[in-house]
């Protein structure tokens, strides 16, 4: 299998070299392959948020290495952190982040105008990832007009519009009722199973990270 994520040797700390500093991760190794799905599995305030912005590229390690599709992005340049982050990496939050005044089709087809695309093939790709996910028929509608359940498959939709290679999810059901995030969290599995991308979900839910392919526990900043 291809590897997708490789983390080796990863620390970070909040105020260095303060008398408050915090040490977040502590040398941490993770290695993610092509078509798995890892549920991060941690207590509040261990770092798997943290650890997935450094993953994804929104942060800075302070030492260790990342590589992402092979490519040692430990001390590549901003505009190539970039430019791989556009183009590899896909995000998913606990809250949507939907742009309001736009309508699902359109929060799906603007990622990928930004990444040039033309606008048709654009907006074939988004009701093709609305239809795997069962809200084709809510195409139209705004966020506002849309079920916390619709909006969160929606933004599946925009996070995978650029077909990334991995896919980050913080939290990605913690707002859902538990009957909804079954749904929304079967979504999420059929569109990384469809496609095979890595995807690494950080979670409180026991149960949803046991149907994914491995669980990972973040204990003093190393994987346990």
């Amino acid at each position: 299998m291809n590897k997708i994520l490789e983390i080796s040797a990863l620390t970070k700390a909040y105020n260095r070299g303060k008398p408050n500093e915090v040490q977040v991760l502590r040398g941490l190794d993770l290695t993610v392959q092509a078509g798995e799905v890892v549920a991060l599995v941690a207590p509040s305030g261990a770092g798997k948020s943290t650890l997935l912005h450094i993953a994804g590229l929104l942060d800075t390690a302070d030492g260790g290495r990342i590589a992402i599709c092979g490519e040692d992005m430990t001390a590549a340049p901003d505009r190539r952190r970039t430019a791989v982050r556009r183009n590899q990496v896909g995000f998913v939050y606990q809250f949507h982040h939907l742009l309001p005044e736009f309508s699902a089709l359109e929060n799906i087809v603007l990622p990928q105008l930004a990444n040039g695309v033309p606008q048709a093939q654009a907006r074939r790709r988004a009701m093709e990832l609305l239809a795997s996910v069962d809200v084709a028929d809510r195409a139209d509608h705004r966020p506002a007009q849309l079920s916390g359940g619709q909006q969160q498959r929606v933004a599946f939709c925009r996070a995978l519009a650029n077909a990334p290679r991995l896919l980050l999810a913080d939290e990605p059901t913690g707002n859902l009722d538990s009957q909804t995030s079954d749904v929304v969290f079967s979504a999420l599995m059929g569109l990384v199973r469809g496609t095979g991308m890595a995807a690494v979900v950080a979670t409180h839910n026991l149960d949803l990270a046991a149907r994914m392919d491995r669980v990972v526990r973040l204990d003093q900043g190393q994987v346990a």
